[in-house]
């Protein structure tokens, strides 16, 4: 497989604007580990090689265990999240899948008392954010290193 195109160079000012949206996750309070997770699941589903990759390394440099990082494509199954990760989690899966029917009113109650409503509004932006990268990063090809 070959890059088809650098991004980056072909668009500053769209890559500027979306680590626009970068910054303002990381400021959020949202913790890096749950948000690393997050964008890893939505990379897995998305099937987003470059962003399995850097977010699986990300959060293992932010101390995930590998235990973790292997489950978390199976989060419902494994017992090692918490229900505030399972909720995003959720959230995340509902937001990214859209066309599979939207975030339902029960996907809305498991997942409204873990997050107080600015959380929610910043976990929202992340899943847009990682979808989106994914989205550059698959169109264009861009390959891990």
């Amino acid at each position: 497989m070959q890059e088809r195109m650098d991004f980056y160079k072909a668009g500053p000012e769209a890559m500027r604007a979306m680590m626009g949206l970068e910054q303002r996750i990381g400021r959020s309070g949202l913790d890096k580990l749950l948000a690393e997770m997050v964008r890893l699941r939505v990379s897995q589903i998305n099937g987003c090689a470059y962003c399995v990759d850097m977010h699986s390394t990300d959060a293992r440099s932010a101390g995930e265990t590998e235990r973790r990082l292997a489950a978390v494509v199976v989060w419902r199954e494994a017992p090692f999240f918490s229900e505030r990760e399972r909720a995003a989690l959720e959230w995340a899966e509902s937001l990214t899948l859209l066309a599979a029917g939207g975030v339902s009113d029960e996907v809305w109650n498991r997942v409204k008392p873990h997050f107080t409503p600015e959380e929610l509004v910043d976990l929202t932006l992340l899943v847009g954010a990682i979808n989106t990268w994914n989205r550059f990063a698959v169109s264009f090809r861009k390959i891990p290193q």
